[in-house]
């Protein structure tokens, strides 16, 4: 059974569309090969009109919704035209979250299916989240599913973005949570030396840590709670930033990689990890993952680039595969959910 499909990939970080084209066959096991990717960065006024998207009024959101599903369709249409593909099954998109408030049962991913559909000419699946909060779940990670049938030849899969993540199996169920924040807090510091990102840790290298800011973050409740769990932005900015008052930002910078790496190596070191699979940007810290190495005897694996780049974008082509199959795509064990589920409106 083999299947050519496109993912789509819409983060918080706004920084663009990413589109991976991979190929999924299945014969004993899943096995996937990414044929194309690219990020097409979005226009200054899609950026504007996504990051506002939450104020919006309802009609200017409904709006808002089929825009952008007509903006993924010329987007992938583009791609498929460039690329010259003629074997795609189907299109997968995650969509661009505006709300998620799963206590309240709801999650919004704007960006009309139907309208991807129109553009294309192709079988779309979209709305993978919705199903898995009106069942109880938190309607996130759905990646572990990938990491289940894609990368199990690793204890676990880490994901260095605005936050670390991580995905392993215990007592023979796959879970996920949030460890600390990674690129959410570093490159906001780094904005003081007019840097979008630390490039290779190099500023971090150059500070000090400061103990006592160390033993701050160390002892934050967050890292004494047992999983599932999640991070978000407002914790940060209750929790993390008042605590760098009068201290220099490159020392902060330095003192923040420790704490991060420290935070990330004690998972490994706790579960007993033989290796995990690196992915995100924070991937490229050089300076993080030399201070994980040295707290952990875990196997770091950096992948090439397009696994790095495009996990996200190709788990999620594999789970509209899994839809289009009517096969479970989102697990409880993850989510919180009270069953395993196929989720994704088809059409």
């Amino acid at each position: 059974m083999i299947f050519h499909a496109i993912g789509l990939m819409s983060g918080t970080s706004l920084d663009g569309l990413d589109i991976c084209f991979a190929k999924f066959e299945r014969q004993d096991s899943w096995n996937f090969e990414i044929l194309k990717a690219e990020t097409i960065p979005y226009p200054k006024a899609w950026e504007e009109q996504l990051r506002n998207s939450i104020h919006l009024s309802a009609v200017e959101l409904l709006e808002l919704n089929s825009e952008y599903g007509f903006y993924l369709g010329k987007s992938v249409k583009n791609f498929i035209e460039k690329h010259q593909l003629d074997n795609v099954n189907l299109i997968s998109s995650h969509g661009h979250t505006v709300f998620h408030q799963p206590q309240k049962k709801f999650t919004l991913q704007i960006g009309d299916g139907r309208a991807i559909k129109t553009e294309t000419k192709l079988p779309v699946i979209y709305d993978f989240r919705s199903q898995d909060v009106l069942m109880g779940g938190n309607g996130a990670p759905l990646v572990p599913i990938g990491d289940e049938f894609l990368f199990s030849q690793y204890d676990a899969c880490l994901n260095l973005g605005g936050f670390s993540n991580i995905s392993l199996k215990i007592n023979h169920k796959r879970i996920a949570f949030d460890i600390a924040p990674v690129n959410i807090v570093l490159n906001k510091l780094v904005q003081n030396f007019n840097k979008n990102f630390d490039e290779n840790g190099n500023l971090a290298r150059t500070g000090n840590i400061d103990e006592k800011l160390l033993s701050q973050l160390n002892s934050l409740d967050f890292y004494q709670q047992s999983y599932p769990k999640s991070l978000g932005i407002e914790w940060c900015n209750e929790s993390i930033f008042p605590l760098f008052e009068n201290i220099e930002i490159i020392d902060v910078l330095a003192t923040f990689t420790e704490h991060a790496a420290q935070q990330i190596s004690k998972i490994f070191n706790e579960n007993q990890l033989k290796n995990v699979l690196f992915t995100g940007g924070g991937a490229y810290n050089q300076y993080l993952i030399e201070k994980i190495k040295a707290k952990t005897t875990t196997e770091i694996i950096i992948p090439e680039k397009e696994i790095i780049e495009y996990k996200e974008a190709l788990i999620f082509a594999f789970m509209g595969v899994l839809r289009l199959t009517n096969e479970i795509n989102v697990l409880s064990s993850a989510t919180g959910s009270s069953d395993d589920h196929c989720s994704g409106i088809v059409v």
